[in-house]
């Protein structure tokens, strides 16, 4: 992944609250067997309704998703995940995530962003006015900045480091690759190993 110190970029309005991992990527969109190549499943049966706020013409180079409440519920697939990452989204805004979908998203480089509800109506209503609004996040600091307007959100020290280094779990482990090497060497050939053979 990409290192994730600060991003500046274009918002999408999506007034919806509750809206689950179903709703972000419907299920026979799971069949698939790569990571990749998403971007048509996000919001699939969403998309069908004329004038939806992802197909607008001025929303297509927003990289910063507003959400309403309780986004991000629901089943566990990564996928949903992934979609929102191919369609070109960085970050996701909203008051409430569920639990499983933000950690799906913190280890897949998508940043999701916890603000208070009247500031997440306050972008989401500036948003609507203007699709060129642009707001910075900044990962190092933990700060949402729109014009004049400044807050701060919450993010563990440890995910923090993942992004700012654009570390997944596997890049962590294989930083240990020689650790663990060794560690076989020393363990019984009777026990099972990671390191292949005969």
């Amino acid at each position: 992944m990409e290192p994730l110190l600060s991003h500046t970029g274009r918002t999408v309005p999506l007034r919806r609250s509750d809206v689950d991992t179903d709703q972000i990527t419907p299920a026979e969109f799971c069949k698939r067997i790569t990571k990749t190549g998403f971007d048509d499943a996000l919001f699939a049966r969403w998309r069908k309704e004329p004038g939806f706020v992802l197909d607008r013409p001025e929303r297509a180079e927003a990289s910063i998703l507003l959400a309403g409440p309780d986004f991000g519920t629901g089943s566990s697939r990564e996928h949903a995940v992934w979609a929102l990452r191919d369609w070109g989204f960085t970050a996701v805004v909203s008051p409430r995530f569920g639990d499983i979908f933000r950690r799906n998203a913190l280890k897949n480089g998508l940043l999701p962003v916890v603000l208070e509800e009247p500031a997440v109506e306050r972008l989401m209503s500036r948003s609507e006015a203007d699709s060129s609004f642009e707001m910075t996040i900044d990962v190092e600091r933990c700060t949402v900045t729109a014009g004049e307007d400044r807050w701060s959100f919450p993010l563990d020290e440890r995910s923090q480091w993942l992004l700012t280094n654009g570390y997944d779990d596997i890049e962590v482990t294989l930083g240990y690759r020689e650790r663990i090497a060794a560690h076989e060497q020393r363990r019984p050939y009777w026990l099972p190993s990671v390191t292949g053979g005969a």
